[in-house]
């Protein structure tokens, strides 16, 4: 199943408030005794839109890898061990999302997959014990020329990393 828009507060583990273009996948693990098979994209999926390299970026505990901001590069990510806190921000002028924020629990305990179109700030922290990896297949190769960084404490976003008791 596919969640856009107001729906994607209706998946487990978002939080916060809806952004325009954010898309979430729920995505299938099979297991067996042999071990376990985990889907994330296929090329003949409505969610599908280019591709340009898969990566994978290992994040361990309390460490947080952002802010970022693609200016040309959609990312879809998913989590295929552990867990992150992936937090969104829409800075975009003209969209109707302007300066909303979106935490999203993703991996082992919520295998899911986000869509994230250029021109949001995103980051994410891994949280648990263990180290976690995020795998993200992008639309277009990586440059460094199309991505803009900020720190993760950044005032003009202005998001508290820390754990919240709720």
């Amino acid at each position: 199943m596919i969640y856009k828009n107001e729906n994607l507060l209706d998946v487990p583990g978002v939080k916060g408030s809806y952004i325009s273009g954010i898309e979430i996948k729920s995505l299938k693990k099979i297991p067996d005794e042999r071990g376990s098979i985990y889907h994330m994209l296929r090329a003949d999926e409505e969610i599908f839109t280019d591709f340009g390299e898969i990566y994978f970026s290992k994040v361990y505990p309390d460490v947080i890898k952002g802010w970022h901001l693609h200016q040309k590069m959609i990312l879809n990510y998913a989590v295929i061990h552990g867990m992150i806190k992936l937090v969104l921000y829409d800075n975009r002028e003209d969209s109707n999302t302007h300066e909303n924020l979106m935490e999203i629990f993703m991996g082992d305990d919520n295998y899911i997959m986000v869509k994230v179109p250029p021109l949001i700030w995103n980051g994410f922290k891994g949280i648990g014990n263990t180290p976690a990896i995020v795998a993200n297949c992008a639309s277009i190769p990586h440059s460094p020329d199309e991505i803009l960084r900020k720190n993760p404490f950044s005032e003009e976003i202005g998001y508290n990393w820390g754990l919240k008791h709720e």
